[in-house]
């Protein structure tokens, strides 16, 4: 039996070590094209190319930390978004990172990586467009003057991207090939297709091939490179260094509650976390319809707002260990809420 067990784990690891290594050698021309899947999935692109279908880079439609987003027109019409990195060592590693793994997952609610270039030291990704922008402006800039219309967003259409982008870290921590940590779970993260359907999108931060946690190879000192956005960020992470898929969680939950309240994750203003500020209300129920948003005028589900008020909680728990996984969230909201069970059809 021992044997047994000895043989089926050195399968396991063996198994592993060839993903692991299929990953690593994507940077190979040959191995791009022997790979149908990959092949069909994205096309490599010249830089010439690009500034053709972006008119010379022409139409920006958006900003990253890092990045800056134009937009294509391909010869049949279609539309994609034209990601191009900043130039430095760093910046360049991290295209290569996001390459290597938007190549290997194909989820409905993850952003589809069409094409890319690397035959510049920008590099650049090709990804489909999402033309309603991201969830970040559709929550926090209503009646503001942005340039992007912008409505307030139905109670029905947040508990569905609350959902679309439980499904989306399930698959990342669960289901893909390679475990992935997203590492930079953010509302300004989640594009919205025509439909207002998530589109997590951004892994340049993501870390990939482990199931638990890694602590940084540089684990202490000013030099450490922190993941995550203001707001956002696991406080476990910011202690201790180290990269877990409950990093991950903790970023759903804050989500969670902005979709909930309609207040952004970090006030730069006052320098104050929303996470803090809601603290004290989290875990009273009678509390629950105090906090959310104004601009739904009350037309909301009470009993919905208080099911993810609790699971928002449960996922900023201080300990890691007591955060629920994604598959534990799904299970969640399809036990809590069944007024909408209608976007669980096929989504086990």
């Amino acid at each position: 039996m021992c044997l047994a067990s000895f043989l089926k784990f050195l399968k396991f690891k063996l198994r592993r070590k060839r993903i692991v290594d299929k990953v690593a050698s994507i940077k190979d021309d040959n191995h791009l094209e022997g790979n149908d899947s990959i092949k069909s999935a994205a096309r490599r692109y010249t830089w010439n190319q690009m500034q053709k279908y972006t008119m010379n880079f022409s139409s920006v439609i958006g900003y990253g930390g890092f990045s800056t987003v134009y937009l294509a027109q391909y010869p049949d019409s279609t539309t994609g978004a034209v990601k191009i990195h900043s130039q430095s060592d760093r910046l360049n590693q991290a295209f290569k990172q996001e390459l290597e793994i938007l190549l290997h997952l194909e989820h409905d609610n993850i952003v589809k990586l069409l094409g890319y270039c690397d035959d510049q030291d920008e590099g650049f990704l090709i990804l489909e467009y999402a033309p309603n922008g991201n969830l970040q402006e559709k929550l926090h800039c209503v009646g503001k003057s942005t340039g992007r219309k912008t409505t307030v967003l139905p109670w029905k259409r947040r508990m569905a991207i609350a959902f679309q982008l439980a499904l989306a870290i399930e698959y990342l921590h669960e289901k893909c090939a390679l475990q992935i940590v997203h590492g930079d779970i953010k509302s300004s993260n989640i594009l919205l297709d025509e439909q207002l359907n998530c589109k997590l999108c951004d892994f340049g931060s993501a870390k990939m091939g482990f199931s638990s946690t890694v602590l940084p190879q540089s684990s202490h000192g000013k030099n450490r490179m922190m993941l995550g956005s203001p707001g956002y960020t696991d406080p476990h992470y910011f202690r201790t260094g180290l990269a877990s898929k409950k990093n991950d969680v903790y970023s759903y939950g804050v989500v969670v509650l902005e979709l909930i309240t309609g207040m952004e994750a970090f006030s730069a203003h006052s320098g104050e976390r929303l996470t803090r500020k809601l603290d004290p209300m989290l875990r009273d129920a009678e509390k629950v319809v105090e906090i959310v948003d104004p601009h739904l005028r009350g037309e909301f589900v009470l009993e919905e707002a208080k099911v993810m008020t609790s699971l928002s909680a449960m996922c900023l728990s201080d300990s890691p260990s007591l955060r629920p996984s994604a598959s534990d969230i799904l299970r969640t909201m399809r036990n809590g809420i069944p007024s909408f069970s209608f976007l669980f059809r096929g989504k086990a």
